[in-house]
């Protein structure tokens, strides 16, 4: 068999709520900025639903020319625009590279919602045969990845895992294991997501999914009694994964040792309130070295975060040395968003718990 290869993050890119890169999000998010406000992508004075965590003054063209930001989705306008930085940050050479053996792994939920909605319109006034010729491309939720790809001449793997809100996970976890098992060296990964659209919040809305808080302060507060739903975002996050032998930088990066990729099944799990079954999955993936086990929550507001924390302590029998839950959309802003060891799962809103243990 095979000696599983170390695999290390080289680069990274973020587009949020909170900045345009990794330092503008990392910095606004210790001094506690919120990136929830009111809607402003389009009028939502007729619906429930009033506050998003929208990207703010987001210019493309700093990265694409007119033409690329014409014939892209918001969505893809994220992930190219993260890819960018997690390129650069990572100092990788192409000319002195294998391309083929360089692969992108890019999640979206729900690719271009925008467009989706636009084209609709256009089809309803003028008759769809009218519709963009780039309407096809720019909705499909593997442009982005297929994006990146094309433009970094990229030829190995082009793939796009669509698992709701563990995509951007599971795809750095299929991009690990990729390199990991030897088909690759070097993998693009991780999620972009672009619905704050009437359609898309109107859906949401409809299944009592979002919060229709008035309040930014008091819209994402999973943890809280009076939560009422969690607060759409938008935004991208890419990383450059690389095989550990040929590290080129590894100054602000470091190993990344596994991942459970356990997508939405874990709703079963949680639903049935046993954290035993969540237990056995994290020593599933528990090795030598460690892992993280980022999980998605539920929306379930009678789950109680200290229970599900007991029986998580219980399963692990002392495996356990950190327990965090945090926001996993792309809707970073205020304390309540990532909350340091809390034992909990919380209800959902929160979509999301990292577990690490080693």
């Amino acid at each position: 068999m095979m000696e599983k290869r170390r695999v290390v993050i080289t680069g990274m890119g973020a587009v949020t709520p909170l900045g345009h890169t990794v330092s503008e999000t990392w910095e606004a998010a210790r001094a506690g900025v919120c990136g929830v406000a009111p809607i402003t992508l389009y009028d939502a004075s007729s619906q429930k639903v009033s506050l998003a965590a929208e990207v703010k003054n987001f210019d493309p063209t700093k990265v694409l020319d007119k033409k690329e930001v014409r014939r892209m989705d918001r969505f893809s306008q994220f992930a190219m625009y993260a890819a960018a930085e997690a390129m650069a940050d990572s100092g990788l050479d192409l000319e002195r590279e294998d391309t083929a053996r360089i692969g992108v792994c890019v999640s979206s939920g729900v690719g271009g919602m925008q467009t989706f909605q636009n084209s609709c319109e256009v089809g309803e006034s003028r008759g769809f045969d009218k519709v963009s010729p780039f309407f096809i491309p720019m909705i499909i939720a593997n442009l982005a990845a297929g994006r990146i790809a094309i433009r970094y001449g990229l030829h190995g793997m082009c793939t796009c895992p669509v698992t709701a809100c563990a995509g951007g996970s599971n795809a750095v976890g299929d991009a690990f294991r990729h390199i990991r098992d030897g088909y690759a060296e070097v993998m693009v990964a991780g999620g972009a997501e672009a619905s704050i659209t009437p359609l898309a919040m109107g859906g949401f809305t409809s299944m009592s999914a979002l919060t229709d808080a008035s309040d930014p302060s008091r819209a994402s507060i999973p943890f809280d009694k009076e939560r009422s739903g969690f607060v759409m975002g938008e935004g991208a996050g890419v990383l450059l994964l690389e095989e550990g032998v040929e590290l080129h930088l590894v100054d602000g990066g470091g190993d990344l040792h596994g991942l459970a990729d356990v997508g939405q099944n874990l709703r079963v799990a949680v639903a049935h309130a046993d954290g035993l079954q969540l237990a056995g999955l994290v020593r599933l993936f528990h090795g030598s070295v460690g892992a993280d086990v980022v999980a998605h929550g539920l929306m379930d507001q009678i789950q109680i975060d200290i229970v599900q924390s007991q029986l998580l302590h219980r399963g692990l029998n002392g495996l356990l040395s950190a327990l965090i839950a945090g926001v996993l959309h792309p809707q970073l802003g205020g304390d309540e968003q990532f909350l340091p060891g809390h034992a909990a799962l919380g209800d959902g809103t929160a979509h999301g718990l990292l577990v690490h243990i080693g």
